[in-house]
């Protein structure tokens, strides 16, 4: 791994993995304890009409994906608050027609074949160092409006109606965090694809959870072991020439499954019933 990171191109893609793990250890957190991980899915998915048009357009791939994905967010965030009974239907919908409007755009655009695969599986080799920017810009900005609002985004995440009797702003606060999930879904993108966003939303969160006592610790754990995922899917990828964004999952899918092992293992064991004397 020493001598791949003499290649430009594989010092941006830890640089990238790096900041996207800490962005999703934070916001991942929040996803999973406030229980939308079907609402970030559809911003996720929703987010391919953003590629559509920024290719269409001729803007920059981060500035077109992201404002497309703020749009899917908002409409989302308007949907689930004022008719949570059909939420579900609804974001199946955003979803669906977000995808369909990335496709048709990429179709119309002269000229353009878009590989396809590298938005849906991700392209992390092919982060240019502009975007680095970009997207130290946009983690930065994510980690300090969590940073500033941490107390009220505790209490609306355990318990929302009794922030809303201590007059937390629990509706901004929910508009504002699934603002702060299209931004970081734009950023993972780049990493993992579209289609394996939410494995790094929330494998490494649920994990966290497992080993913490209070959100900020929780945030912490995850951001740490994104990065060892990230790291270590990265390297893996490397060495056995494989896609870098599907590696990452199935190292953070590995961690997943032998937390869930050790669980059950602990259990039995306590359960086992004492020797006999």
């Amino acid at each position: 791994m020493i001598e791949a990171l003499q290649l430009d191109f594989m010092r941006n893609a830890l640089a990238a993995g790096i900041l996207v793990s800490i962005v999703c250890g934070v916001i991942g957190t929040l996803v999973v304890v406030n229980r939308i991980v079907f609402l970030a899915g559809g911003i996720a998915h929703a987010a391919y009409g953003g590629i559509g048009l920024a290719v269409f357009m001729g803007w920059p791939f981060l500035a077109g994906t992201a404002g497309f994905s703020l749009l899917a967010a908002g409409i989302m965030a308007a949907v689930t608050l004022r008719a949570k009974h059909r939420a579900d239907a609804m974001v199946g919908v955003i979803w669906a027609v977000g995808m369909a409007t990335g496709v048709i755009l990429l179709d119309l655009t002269p000229g353009y074949h878009v590989d396809l695969m590298s938005y849906l599986f991700g392209s992390i080799l092919a982060v240019p160092a502009e975007d680095l920017w970009q997207m130290a810009a946009m983690g930065s900005a994510v980690i300090w409006v969590v940073f500033w609002y941490y107390h009220d985004f505790l209490a609306m995440s355990y318990d929302d109606e009794f922030a809303r009797l201590r007059n937390v702003p629990v509706t901004f606060l929910y508009c504002l965090l699934l603002g702060m999930i299209a931004l970081a879904v734009v950023m993972i993108m780049r990493v993992v694809g579209l289609i394996l966003v939410i494995a790094l939303l929330t494998i490494p969160p649920f994990i966290a959870e497992k080993f913490s006592r209070s959100l900020c610790t929780m945030m912490v754990i995850s951001a740490f072991l994104s990065c060892i995922f990230s790291v270590a899917g990265l390297w893996l990828s490397y060495w056995l020439n494989l896609t870098s964004g599907a590696t990452i999952i199935m190292v953070a899918a590995a961690g997943f499954f032998a937390v869930v092992l050790w669980e059950r293992f602990r259990t039995m064991i306590a359960a086992a019933p004492p020797p006999l004397p």
